[in-house]
């Protein structure tokens, strides 16, 4: 079954791009999640139902890394959509989302990036709308870029986030230990938008999906009975994990 940032990725591929081929690392990878097949991880997918949905505006070459982790909130969270952005032109889809009456659109980003009465740091309910969390999906100078040049963003309130946590993600590397991957920002908003089991079940689905990479590079056979695997068999519930 494909989802948002599947899709995005073939239209991607559709569009000439190559493959992005991760350094030191040419083997045949699952199409579905992007790790060698001998260390796939398809069949631990997590199923959570949520009331909160997911809108990731993803910079041009971000669907094509494996290491990437908006995947996997595409994966836990169901009403995850997923658009690729560029400086002149908006997806028509995009700007429907946005105005769906539906959902209560909120931009993620630091409150020192944008005026003072944007900022919030909670998720008001609300009797009909949902919570609608807008992530911009990529490395932290195209982040910024995209938020300073997407003027239909501007009338959303920013959602600024105070993790206690330094980041665990170890495929990639940033300056910043306050710099969390995107689906650490997924696990931490739906924790506020009181999605507690779906945010715990998201967090420890990127540590199941970590240690079968960094294992594949390694050539070391995953673990099924290790911390992670067993923390997700409990949050997956019987029946969802084998």
């Amino acid at each position: 079954m494909t989802h948002a940032v599947e899709r995005l990725r073939q239209m991607r591929m559709d569009r000439g791009a190559k493959p992005f081929i991760t350094r030191g690392s040419r083997a045949p990878r699952c199409p579905h999640c992007r790790v060698i097949f001998s260390h796939c991880l398809c069949a631990l997918r997590p199923e959570v139902p949520t009331q909160a949905g997911m809108c990731l505006i993803m910079s041009d070459i971000e669907p094509l890394k494996p290491t990437n982790t908006g995947w996997l909130i595409a994966d836990v969270v169901a009403d995850t959509f997923a658009f690729g952005w560029a400086r002149t032109q908006v997806d028509p889809a995009l700007l429907r989302l946005l105005a769906d009456p539906q959902w209560a659109p909120y931009v993620v980003f630091p409150a020192e990036f944008v005026a003072a009465e944007r900022v919030v740091t909670e998720v008001k309910t609300h009797p009909v709308k949902r919570p609608l969390f807008i992530l911009l999906d990529a490395t932290w100078p195209e982040a910024c870029k995209m938020l300073r040049k997407s003027p239909y963003l501007s009338s959303f309130p920013v959602l600024s986030l105070h993790p206690e946590q330094i980041s665990r993600y170890r495929l990639r590397r940033s300056k910043r230990d306050d710099h969390l991957c995107t689906s650490e920002v997924g696990a931490l908003c739906l924790s506020l938008a009181g999605e507690q089991h779906a945010a715990d079940t998201l967090e420890t689905y990127l540590d199941v999906f970590t240690g079968h990479y960094l294992n594949a590079k390694q050539s070391v056979p995953p673990d099924f009975e290790d911390t992670a695997h067993q923390r997700l068999r409990t949050l997956s519930g019987p029946g969802r994990f084998r």
